[in-house]
């Protein structure tokens, strides 16, 4: 299973870079949880189902046009992994953002019921 689960981190890490929502959603359980890296909440703000965890993907692009996760790095462990990267990206301000960031991600039946992300907390700075 962990291999599987390997498998599908690498491909849903290459779906963000596409800024491809279906294929990411595609990956994900019915009842997916997804925990952003800011939000009032304990875990930032928290996302319930395809629905919902789709328009909180989507909000990633629209504030930040050219979003990408590089410097890939991946470990699993049965229905339970991580991978880190490097998140860049500007918005429409010309504000940009570069830090090292974290998923804890749980799966169930193939895919990924819960994606709980963590980043570091950079200032932005004005993109060049």
């Amino acid at each position: 299973m962990s291999e599987k689960n390997l498998a599908l981190l690498k491909e849903f890490a290459a779906a963000w870079n596409r800024h491809d929502v279906e294929a990411l959603m595609s990956m994900m359980t019915e009842d997916c949880v997804f925990h952003t890296v800011a939000g009032d909440g304990l875990r930032g703000t928290t996302h319930t189902g395809q629905a919902a965890v789709a328009k909180a993907f989507e909000q990633a692009w629209l504030t930040c046009p050219d979003a990408q996760w590089t410097d890939f790095i991946a470990q699993v462990v049965d229905d339970f992994g991580f991978y880190s990267t490097t998140y860049s990206g500007t918005t429409a301000d010309g504000m940009r953002t570069e830090a090292r960031m974290v998923d804890l991600i749980t799966f169930r039946d193939g895919k990924i019921a819960i994606k709980d992300a963590y980043r570091k907390n950079r200032p932005a700075f004005k993109s060049e």
